[in-house]
């Protein structure tokens, strides 16, 4: 049963809510620094016991290992990461291949989101926030797990992600939050799971698919549009306000660049570059989006986007403003991130300002609905 609700001039679905218990989700798991999904040889330890498995000695048992959960997790002592030897809840499943092994990690939905949401959002946010939050990543897993249904990604062997951050969505291990949050992890994880529960059977959806969840630490006053940074428009993805982000921490930022330095940064992207004697020509900032992404910039005589300029030079965002000072580029940004979609810091803004959790999710996601979500079999 869905009820049909209007808030803030926007439509919005509320669903009856149910169970999410039995859903899953699998999670491929990389090597030490992320650089490979194939693993040479895997240990782990777990109910006392350590064991080591090749790929030879894995085709002996059949297509693949199985590891039941087990209650103090998993330990896969043959990967190490900055918060050191990983622990993982739920199952493990270790496969082979020509390559090398494949390790996928199966685990209930609830457990996956309450690691997800504090390496996304900080636990000291308000909870109608870290609710918004949890609803955004169980939309991206149902989305991206109905896309690797439909059209599976060969190199995720059948999971729905890899653990790879910079590719997919962070996920912390409990070892890692706990590290992070160090004494206030007890404190942090009741929250978190508390907000988690309390929103665990809903996504966003648009015309019946899970929409595209995109968030950023802040905008520069207001967010952008996916047509603007991506190149494909998205109905749900437009422009809104969020005045908030201007007060934030470091909202605005100044990056230094040397000429030699600046040069160095292009040099790959830009390589015909021409450097004129007076600096201030060398970056022509050109047209922007009402949100302020620079949209067109000329570098050395080439042009090239707000954004690539962004990631050539390790900038915050793509809003910017250029001068010469001392002898050095400076640029200053605006907000953190692409701008696209909820802002964190806007959405916790919200939350102190009394908006409860949809509230919130239909001011970032216009056009979209809040429906009860289903991972399928």
């Amino acid at each position: 049963v869905l009820i049909v609700i209007m808030m803030a001039g926007m439509w919005c679905m509320q669903p009856e809510k149910a169970s999410a218990a039995d859903q899953v989700i699998r999670v491929l798991l990389t090597t030490t620094d992320f650089n490979s999904r194939y693993h040479q040889e895997i240990t782990v330890s777990y109910d006392g016991k350590e064991i080591t498995y090749t790929a030879e000695e894995v085709k002996k048992q059949g297509d693949k290992v199985r590891i039941p959960a087990q209650k103090d997790g998993i330990r896969i002592l043959s990967i190490q990461r900055q918060s050191g030897t990983p622990v993982y809840d739920g199952s493990i499943e270790i496969i082979p291949k020509a390559e090398g092994l494949i390790i996928v990690n199966e685990l209930f939905l609830e457990k996956y989101l309450t690691r997800v949401v504090p390496s996304e959002m900080p636990a000291t946010y308000e909870k109608e926030a870290l609710k918004a939050q949890a609803v955004a990543a169980h939309t991206y897993a149902e989305r991206q797990h109905l896309l690797e249904q439909s059209h599976p990604t060969a190199e995720l062997c059948g999971a729905d992600f890899s653990n790879d951050s910079s590719q997919y969505q962070a996920c912390f291990t409990e070892n890692q939050a706990r590290r992070y949050y160090g004494d206030n992890f007890e404190a942090s994880y009741a929250k978190i799971t508390a907000a988690v529960d309390e929103v665990l059977p809903y996504v966003l959806e648009y015309d019946g698919t899970p929409i595209i969840a995109a968030f950023c630490s802040m905008s520069a006053g207001t967010t952008e549009s996916a047509e603007t940074v991506w190149g494909s428009k998205v109905e749900y993805l437009v422009p809104v306000e969020s005045e908030a982000d201007t007060s934030a921490p470091r909202y605005l930022e100044t990056a230094s660049f040397t000429g030699e330095e600046f040069q160095a940064a292009v040099q790959d992207a830009l390589p015909d570059a021409v450097w004129d004697t007076d600096m201030a020509k060398w970056v022509q900032v050109g047209a922007c989006s009402q949100s302020g992404t620079v949209l067109e910039v000329t570098v050395g005589g080439k042009t090239c986007s707000g954004q690539e300029l962004r990631q050539m030079l390790g900038l915050r965002s793509a809003v910017f403003s250029v001068d010469v000072q001392d002898g050095k580029l400076v640029f200053t940004t605006k907000g953190y991130g692409h701008g696209v979609g909820m802002s964190q810091y806007g959405a916790n803004a919200m939350a102190k300002d009394g908006a409860d959790w949809q509230e919130i999710l239909c001011h970032y996601y216009p056009a979209a609905q809040l429906v009860q979500g289903e991972l399928p079999a």
